[in-house]
């Protein structure tokens, strides 16, 4: 990574293990939906174990509107680590800072915090989006979630966790 804009947004800021349940699911999600086909059907997987199939599905479409606004009008492209690293990027960090902002009903926070990822035109909207998305992940018990994809094995599954992967 030459840029430097690119190189910070997946500067190591912190752990996963750090986050609130909230922020590392959301993490986790956006690490999937990144991730192509595979991390798509994984994550939709785990939103219908979790939530039932509409709700499930209602919540893979939040995460695709956001993933596709970051994409088209983000100020930069998010960057971000592998599903199985325990670093926390700086993009990552933000991203799980908007989401819990929102689920939490701080409108206003959540979208300042989205002018960080997309235009400013765009922030209320993502904002309204993360807050359906960040309700959904709040009704997400870790227990009902695959136990190969469990919390503590992420955190435990990388053995350089101050590398990007």
């Amino acid at each position: 990574m030459n840029d430097n804009n690119t190189s910070r947004g997946g500067a190591s800021v912190g752990y996963l293990s750090n986050l609130s349940d909230i922020e590392h699911l959301a993490v986790r999600y956006l690490r999937l939906w990144c991730d192509g086909a595979a991390g798509k059907h994984q994550l939709e997987h785990d939103f219908h174990l979790a939530l039932g199939v509409g709700h499930g599905t209602r919540a893979t479409h939040c995460l695709a509107e956001i993933c596709e606004l970051c994409t088209q009008h983000g100020r930069r492209p998010l960057v971000r680590h592998q599903i199985s690293c325990r670093c926390l990027g700086a993009d990552e960090s933000c991203f799980a800072n908007f989401v819990s902002a929102a689920a939490e009903g701080q409108h206003e926070d959540a979208a300042l915090i989205a002018t960080l990822l997309v235009r400013a035109d765009y922030a209320i909207g993502l904002a309204d989006l993360a807050r359906e998305f960040g309700l959904a992940l709040k009704r997400i018990s870790p227990q009902s979630l695959p136990k190969s994809r469990s919390r503590s094995q992420v955190r435990a599954s990388s053995p350089f966790p101050h590398l990007i992967h």
